[in-house]
């Protein structure tokens, strides 16, 4: 019987073990580093878990070599995701931006279903707080070794994911492993992560929330623009709008700067008649209550004194020529961006193993027959909104066919 091992126990590892295991003449082993499998997927989606993405597609993913995850993506789509979860007993709802979570609002659903689903499959053992050290080619397939044991395996699936989310799980052993047996890799960069600028502005708006269109721009050009929820963080910037600039701010070696505009269904001029029809209409109140009602109150003084508004005036006491500069604030706050936090806060890795070297129909290596890889762990990073556990399933789908 053919002996397959499977290294990481995440997502795209349970995917590929449960694939490889419909085989009934594969004896599957998964190895998982951790005390249990997929403690990374429980974080996911603020613990939701965000597990696909009904728009997804190549367009939403980032590579070197972008057109590898079509392959995969066509083999295994969103449609036949949903449904291979639905036959193990996951129920899920999505959202109008085509976001899929399971109805219980808990990743621990997912999750047991995946686990469950391996503990019914009398092909497949695991072993867990078992971190892979070494893969060797050897005459008649591989030795993996652990701290306890040598495996024998004919083939091996490489799943260890990134670097992101090191508190996690997150860990270079995949890098290591496939660089051993001959691969090379990308840079890394931590991506779908906070921003950091300078915090003068966002310590004072610590916690606040606000819906706002995002443009990230360099001295010479706009790099992305997006637009959504945003929180401010002591360090700078947080939420699901500046994450999917993450990853342009996180490669980038320029200075950049983040622009935004707190009142992006209104143009400036709309926005200047909406301030001087408050000033003639409540004239006798402080200059700091302006913005109440527009925006969040923080969030208005905030932008107060980012035009150095003296605020003990009145309403009556603000000019014109302020009011504009007020409108023009609150349509274009800009924050000098430092960089991004690391790849402990970072939800996935941008860079990885070379796509090139692996073939996009199987996810075999081109340079060792029997060696496939999977997930994070290659150069492949998707965006926001449940892309990269789609890329996890779908690649841990086709690695585990073993073509």
């Amino acid at each position: 019987m053919p002996e397959i091992a499977i290294i990481g126990g995440g997502a795209g590892g349970m995917m590929a073990a449960l694939t490889a295991a419909e085989n009934p003449e594969n004896r599957v082993r998964l190895f998982e580093r951790q005390a249990r499998v997929g403690r990374k997927l429980l974080s996911t989606g603020n613990g939701r878990c965000n597990l696909t993405n009904l728009n997804c597609s190549p367009a939403h993913y980032h590579s070197e070599t972008p057109e590898f995850v079509g392959s995969a993506l066509e083999a295994f789509p969103v449609s036949e995701t949903l449904q291979w979860f639905r036959e193990r007993g996951l129920v899920t709802v999505t959202e109008d931006s085509g976001r899929v979570y399971p109805l219980s609002n808990s990743a621990n659903s997912v999750l047991d279903v995946l686990r469950l689903s391996i503990e019914q499959s009398e092909n497949i053992t695991v072993s867990t707080a078992a971190p892979v050290l070494e893969i060797k080619r050897t005459g008649t397939g591989f030795t993996v070794k652990t701290e306890q044991e040598s495996f024998h395996a004919d083939k091996v699936i490489v799943a260890c994911g990134g670097m992101a989310g090191s508190k996690l799980g997150g860990v270079k052993d995949g890098y290591t492993l496939l660089q051993s047996l001959g691969h090379s890799r990308t840079s890394l960069h931590p991506a779908l992560v906070q921003l950091t600028t300078e915090t003068e502005y966002p310590k004072r708006l610590k916690g606040v929330r606000a819906d706002a269109r995002l443009t990230l721009s360099s001295s010479r050009k706009t790099l992305m623009r997006t637009e959504g929820e945003v929180q401010f963080t002591e360090k700078g910037v947080s939420g699901p709008a500046v994450f999917d600039l993450s990853r342009a701010a996180s490669v980038s070696d320029e200075k950049l700067q983040l622009t935004l505009d707190f009142l992006r269904e209104y143009n400036i001029k709309d926005v200047f008649s909406m301030l001087v029809n408050r000033r003639d209409r409540l004239p006798g109140l402080p200059a700091e209550e302006l913005l109440t009602g527009v925006l969040h109150n923080r969030l208005g003084r905030t932008i107060l004194h980012y035009v150095n508004l003296d605020t003990k005036k009145t309403m009556a006491q603000i000019t014109d020529m302020e009011l504009k500069d007020i409108a023009r604030a609150c349509k274009g706050f800009t924050l000098p961006v430092k960089g991004t936090e690391g790849f402990d806060s970072a939800q996935v890795t941008a860079g990885g193993v070379k796509c090139s070297e692996f073939d996009p129909n199987t996810m075999e290596s081109k340079l060792v027959p029997g060696l496939y890889a999977c997930g994070e762990v290659l150069d492949v990073d998707g965006d926001c909104g449940g892309f990269n556990l789609q890329w996890a399933w779908a690649s841990g789908h086709l690695a585990g066919r073993l073509l």
